[in-house]
């Protein structure tokens, strides 16, 4: 056993009972995902310097960033000395951090089968591409 299996199994059967219950109360989806994600890097910016990097709209970080604050995923702190007061410090709360791993290992298994079935289906379509060019050389001799 790999030490990522190893991490990933003893991960999600500490988690499993969790997820199940914060699935169903966070309803977190890619982008909440991807929020958390530039937040875990880089704490202090603004709402606009997210929706740039992210490319999704202010108006979604907005509202992405107040769910997740309300749910205590995310402590957010304003700078009274900061010439731009719109510059926020986004933390990742305890319970933020065990979702980001949480949604970071269900990215991973989602993006594993998606990668798994492309490659099966590649093979399948080049296995197809060589039975047809077998029989067109059958029929050009």
């Amino acid at each position: 056993m790999s030490i990522v299996q190893f991490i990933k199994k003893n991960t999600m059967e500490n988690m499993n009972k969790k997820e199940k219950q914060t699935s169903k109360e966070s309803n977190i989806d890619d982008h909440d995902f991807q929020v958390l994600k530039y937040l875990d890097n880089t704490q202090i910016t603004s709402q606009r310097e997210i929706s740039k990097s992210l490319n999704i709209s202010l108006g979604k970080i907005n509202f992405i960033l107040k769910a997740l604050i309300n749910k205590g995923i995310v402590k957010a702190r304003n700078f009274k000395n900061n010439k731009n007061k719109r510059a926020y410090a986004y933390y990742l709360t305890s319970k933020g951090l065990d979702e980001k791993t949480r949604l970071t290992l269900s990215f991973f298994d989602r993006k594993s089968r998606e990668y798994d079935k492309l490659k099966k289906e590649l093979r399948d379509l080049e296995k197809e591409l060589q039975a047809t060019n077998i029989i067109k050389r059958q029929k050009n001799e």
